[in-house]
């Protein structure tokens, strides 16, 4: 149908390299093609190493992309690959305004975040996109009972694009446990992504994007993700280690 992208391994995860990722997925929308994407960082390659069904879920995906700079570097100095860091939520709204532009019947719900950031952040995209066509918003904090309510509306409703912002890694567990409802979908998770859409937090300035301290200004916004952040210095030495063992190998 389309060409399928090259693809790397970082720590044993792999990672989709290719020069426009929300074109590919737009191929994939057009021809409802079911799909899972996963925007793989240092923290969450990290989780994998202690988590297998973390992991198993990262293999079976099926676009994984370089969402994190340890994951882009690991990738340009150790692999001499020519990558640039392609965030999740640039992803997700890439896709969004291709898909606004179609003025099609197709559908995208929204899954997660806080009472009520799901809506806010549909509505941002309304007034961005008008001709998006949201089908519906449901909050990640809920009884079992809600969640069998939304499981019954998803396989009603049938949206092509379901963004889900439950954070790394129930966000991909929940999507492996629930892709079967809506087959021809596309299914990202896309973190802390409705928090920026409604307003409630905000991106780290570009100068820090650009020089891959993005993480910093999370740490700030967020001091108690310090212990997590202890995934990066330990994904750095790893890296060092598993490529100069496999290089060895050889």
């Amino acid at each position: 149908m389309f060409q399928a992208p090259k693809e790397f391994s970082v720590l044993g995860m792999p990672v989709h390299v290719m020069d426009n990722y929300p074109s590919w997925l737009l191929n994939c929308w057009q021809y409802n093609q079911g799909t899972h994407v996963i925007t793989l960082n240092a923290e969450m390659t990290m989780q994998a190493q202690q988590n297998p069904t973390l992991a198993k879920i990262i293999k079976s995906a099926d676009l994984v992309i370089p969402d994190g700079a340890g994951v882009v570097l690991y990738l340009r100095w150790l692999l001499w690959q020519k990558v640039n860091r392609c965030p999740g939520i640039e992803l997700a709204e890439k896709l969004l305004c291709a898909v606004g532009q179609q003025q099609t019947d197709k559908t995208v719900f929204f899954y997660g975040g806080a009472p009520g950031v799901a809506a806010t952040a549909a509505e941002f995209w309304l007034q961005k996109s008008p001709g998006l066509n949201i089908a519906g918003t449901y909050s990640g904090y809920h009884t079992p009972e809600e969640e069998q309510q939304l499981k019954q509306t998803l396989a009603q409703l049938q949206p092509q694009i379901i963004l889900v912002g439950l954070g790394v890694p129930r966000q991909e567990l929940w999507i492996s446990q629930n892709r079967h409802l809506c087959p021809q979908s596309i299914w990202i998770g896309v973190g802390g992504s409705f928090d920026i859409w409604s307003g409630t937090k905000s991106r780290a300035p570009s100068w820090l994007a650009d020089n891959n301290l993005e993480w910093l200004y999370r740490l700030y916004q967020e001091p108690w993700r310090w212990r997590r952040m202890l995934a990066l210095p330990q994904f750095a030495v790893k890296a060092c280690i598993y490529h100069l063992t496999a290089k060895s190998a050889t």
